[in-house]
């Protein structure tokens, strides 16, 4: 079947052509998500949620206006684009699997001697405790300052003013 008699069929609502737009066009739609969202099991989310809305607003696609493909593939990238935004795909990334942490997770200390690896563990135990506490959450697990703010219920300017305060101090001990 001509790929035109295809699309015409699958926008007339024909499970048969939405079945082989599906084939021959998944691995392609599969392989743009996952390079956004690299996740397999995301991406295989992702990929089923875009089809399905193809499917729903099949009617607005228009050949003047250029390919299928580029058409449904515009729809997976914002897609895609969509999930890396959502709360649940960022939360998602906080809670990595406890395995890949596991030398982290033996270590009583946040601050501990793995940060010695770059030289500077001296230097962080001379800072006070709240810029050990802010420099932890920024540096070391990889908050926000947003974040960071939320977390230790301080406000985002105090957590933006002593990250500033707390990087000069560590510059100037480093470079004394």
């Amino acid at each position: 079947m001509q790929l035109e008699t295809l699309i015409s069929q699958f926008q007339k609502k024909d499970e048969k052509a939405f079945e082989q737009l599906y084939n021959m066009y998944s691995d392609s739609i599969h392989g743009v998500i996952y390079n956004i969202v690299r996740d397999h099991k995301i991406a295989e989310e992702v990929m089923q949620d875009v089809f399905i809305k193809a499917w729903h607003k099949a009617d607005t696609y228009n050949t003047s206006k250029g390919r299928f493909f580029t058409w449904i593939l515009n729809i997976a990238r914002n897609a895609a684009i969509d999930k890396t935004r959502s709360k649940s795909y960022k939360n998602s990334n906080k809670n990595l699997n406890a395995e890949f942490f596991v030398d982290i997770l033996e270590s009583t200390d946040n601050l501990n001697d793995k940060i010695d690896a770059i030289g500077i563990q001296k230097y962080v135990k001379a800072l006070g405790e709240k810029c050990k506490k802010i420099i932890e959450y920024l540096y070391f697990k990889g908050y926000t300052q947003k974040e960071t703010s939320e977390e230790l219920d301080i406000p985002l300017g105090t957590i933006k003013t002593r990250n500033r305060n707390c990087i000069k101090d560590l510059r100037a001990m480093i470079l004394e």
